[in-house]
């Protein structure tokens, strides 16, 4: 069976409010997903307008505060659509996992975007300290 995803997660002693806020401010996403998108242009409450380099692409965005899930939606090269599932959850003595699934673009290679996953992962909790 051929891996189609990503899945890496991070601890962090940050609630999960503050890991959740951070993701649902979409405007971020350049902040700690550099290699993803270079802006972000607002059009509606979940619909976006995202640009890399000089590709521009539509972005749908699913937020559920109270299971602390994030999903960002793109039209993906084979037709179907898939992004980033970001969910974020509570440790049992506080503090929060975060755990990103992204899929594997076609002529990418797997140790790479998770190398990307782990920086993004700790960007966002960076992000969130402040």
């Amino acid at each position: 069976m051929q891996t189609q995803t990503v899945t890496r997660s991070a601890e962090s002693d940050l609630e999960p409010g503050r890991l959740y806020d951070v993701l649902a401010q979409v405007s971020n996403i350049p902040k700690w997903a550099p290699v993803f998108a270079d802006a972000i242009e607002r059009l509606d409450d979940m619909h976006y307008r995202a640009s890399k380099n000089s590709e521009v692409f539509n972005l749908e965005v699913f937020l559920h505060p109270s299971a602390g899930t994030v999903d960002y939606l793109r039209e993906m090269p084979n037709g179907k659509r898939g992004g980033a599932y970001i969910r974020v959850t509570p440790r049992p003595l506080g503090g929060s996992t975060i755990t990103m699934t992204v899929p594997i673009g076609p002529n990418t290679i797997e140790s790479d975007i998770a190398k990307v996953l782990e920086q993004e992962l700790a960007d966002i909790i960076q992000l969130a300290q402040f």
